[in-house]
């Protein structure tokens, strides 16, 4: 078990949900932490907190897109605390929506969040701990979908599959380095995700940090993640998951496809009765 006191993460997407959690969670454990996001309000408020449990933290504001952004995160951590340790690369968007309704740019757009930030992050801190002969870890937020998809969730499910994919690979690579990576596989999170994600996909909401249609043995908290994520920085491992179900039935669906069909058609007609949730523009 590693200590973490005094190690330096620099987490995305901190300003709310998973990232924010973790943030305060690793706070917990001694880190300090760099916390990158939009909303500067956002990210202060959890500066403030970790801030009241007697850790140290700094922001920065931008969007992970932004061109300069992983240097502004890194550079921040070299400023402020001496560099970094860790890096929990967790900014990212979903979209329901089919796959036929989504445009080039919303195909785009979403690889570009999830996907290309969160690689070019963990590329970048590497390199850095490469250059300097140290090691650190590596942890992108990824999904349970990485494994399994659902109907109107392709694009995103693919995002998350092409970021555990190359999570595990940079694992192996980086092994001989003292690098560790993981990737992290939360089911369905009481976060602003669903909320974010109906919005971008034109459909009414009921308001939940949940969808309606969710199950309710598969639903969990921020907290919970974090405290995996923060178990996963003690003692590394390849992938985090919070649902020993889930992952079973991710097994199960990649031994057995045909169940996988019968389980997602009947999902897809009883959510949407076979139509696209996103109604047509105009």
């Amino acid at each position: 078990m590693k200590d973490l006191s005094g190690k330096v993460i620099v987490i995305t997407g901190a300003s709310s949900g998973i990232g924010a959690a973790t943030a305060l969670e690793c706070a917990r454990a001694g880190m300090k932490v760099v916390l990158g996001a939009r909303r500067v309000d956002r990210l202060e408020a959890v500066a403030e907190k970790i801030r009241q449990l007697g850790g140290e933290a700094a922001i920065v504001v931008g969007d992970v897109t932004d061109e300069g952004n992983v240097d502004a995160l890194l550079d921040e951590a070299e400023r402020s605390f001496g560099g970094c340790d860790a890096v929990f690369a967790n900014a990212g968007y979903g979209t329901e929506a089919a796959f036929t309704a989504m445009s080039d740019e919303d195909f785009r757009g979403m690889f570009e969040v999830n996907f290309f930030a969160s690689v070019e992050l963990c590329r970048e801190a590497a390199i850095r701990w490469m250059d300097r002969d140290r090691g650190g870890h590596l942890l992108i937020c990824s999904s349970c979908l990485a494994k399994f998809t659902l109907a109107y969730y392709g694009v995103y499910a693919a995002t998350k599959s092409a970021q555990a994919m190359v999570a595990r690979s940079m694992r192996y690579e980086l092994a001989g380095r003292g690098i560790e990576v993981s990737s992290v596989h939360p089911v369905t999170t009481r976060t602003e995700f669903f909320e974010v994600s109906a919005a971008r996909s034109g459909v009414e909401t009921s308001g939940a940090d949940v969808p309606d249609h969710a199950p309710k043995g598969f639903v969990q908290t921020p907290e919970r993640v974090a405290r995996a994520v923060v178990r996963c920085l003690r003692s590394p491992r390849s992938e985090v998951w919070t649902s020993w179900t889930v992952r079973f039935a991710s097994a199960l669906f990649t031994l057995l496809p045909g169940l996988q069909d019968l389980v997602m058609r009947r999902q897809a007609a009883r959510d949407h009765g076979g139509h696209d949730p996103r109604p047509p523009s105009g």
